[in-house]
């Protein structure tokens, strides 16, 4: 089933509120203690070299001007990587702490660290705007930690990784119904989680989203005259996004279309579904003005699509 209400909702659809900080994240998985540890060795540790000159350290920013930042990841232990890691989040550097706790995954995947290094590693990817990699660290949580606490929380996190990127695919709308899919899976597998009420909104504003790029294009065509490619795009909001808040401009739309066609049984008809829904909306009046200017009335006429969709409303088996 749909999850869509018709109601609109206000988020911001970047990273949300919800979505935790690294440090609210480290402390939920009871694993904050690593910056003292880093603290104290840096304490003890000498100057440049090692590792912090180049590669993964390189650029300066402070860096780790520990013993342990300088010993080859390969042979430091779970914890004092997924620490390393903890305190690149701590100084905004996700690129780094991704790196870091993909390693503890690689380098001890047998560890208890492994799975911690794995949904911090999506969780460090997300923050800094990689959602491939960040959609790779979640699902390979997925696979292979299914049944643990935080599975709930890699399914938002890919689903985020989709939902996240929307407004930056102009007309193509795949991720937008990938998104819907990772999201549904969020709201169905894990329904008493505490993400499960965010994945109901961000569900909700996808596909109001997906329902107005098909008003875009056709409203693109309907200033353009193409009349029949107009009525296939409002069609689809009709019947397949009627719970979003664009259905009554799309029926509106649909008896001005469908007049300029001279078809008045299928303009009569749409207004007809949209007085007996959305009265009260601006659009209604301006498909009456619309109809009664041409001495018609809003009342189903005729045969088709939209008197199928009349006889289910008056069902209730539509909205």
């Amino acid at each position: 089933m749909w999850f869509g209400t018709g109601r609109t909702a206000q988020i911001n659809l970047g990273f949300s509120s919800m979505h935790r900080s690294g440090s609210a994240l480290i402390r939920k998985l009871g694993l904050g203690t690593g910056l003292v540890l880093i603290m104290t060795l840096s304490a003890c540790g000498g100057g440049g070299g090692g590792l912090l000159g180049t590669g993964l350290f390189a650029g300066g920013g402070g860096g780790f001007a520990s013993r342990s930042a300088q010993v080859p990841l390969e042979e430091q232990d779970a914890a004092t990587i997924y620490q390393q890691g903890e305190a690149e989040l701590e100084n905004g550097r996700p690129d780094r702490a991704a790196a870091l706790f993909v390693e503890v995954e690689r380098l001890h995947p047998y560890s208890e660290w492994a799975s911690r290094g794995l949904i911090m590693a999506a969780f460090a990817y997300h923050a800094d705007g990689d959602y491939e990699n960040a959609r790779i660290a979640a699902q390979r949580y997925l696979d292979f930690y299914p049944g643990e606490e935080d599975a709930a929380y890699a399914q938002y996190l890919l689903a985020l990784s989709y939902y996240d990127q929307i407004d930056q695919v102009g007309r193509d709308q795949g991720l937008a119904f990938q998104a819907l899919q990772a999201l549904r899976d969020v709201i169905e597998r894990y329904p008493d989680s505490e993400y499960t009420q965010d994945a109901i909104l961000r569900f909700e504003l996808a596909f109001d989203h997906l329902a107005g790029k098909e008003m875009e294009i056709g409203r693109y065509y309907l200033r353009r005259q193409h009349y029949t490619a107009a009525i296939n795009r409002f069609r689809v909001v009709v019947e397949q996004f009627q719970t979003t808040t664009h259905t009554p401009e799309a029926l509106m739309r649909l008896v001005e279309a469908y007049l300029a066609l001279g078809l008045t049984d299928e303009a009569q008809t749409a207004g007809a579904i949209l007085g007996y829904n959305f009265q009260s909306s601006p659009f209604y009046d301006d498909a009456f003005r619309q109809l009664t200017g041409q001495n018609l009335s809003m009342e189903a006429q005729g045969e088709g699509w939209l008197r199928d969709v009349w006889r289910q409303t008056i069902r209730g088996d539509w909205l």
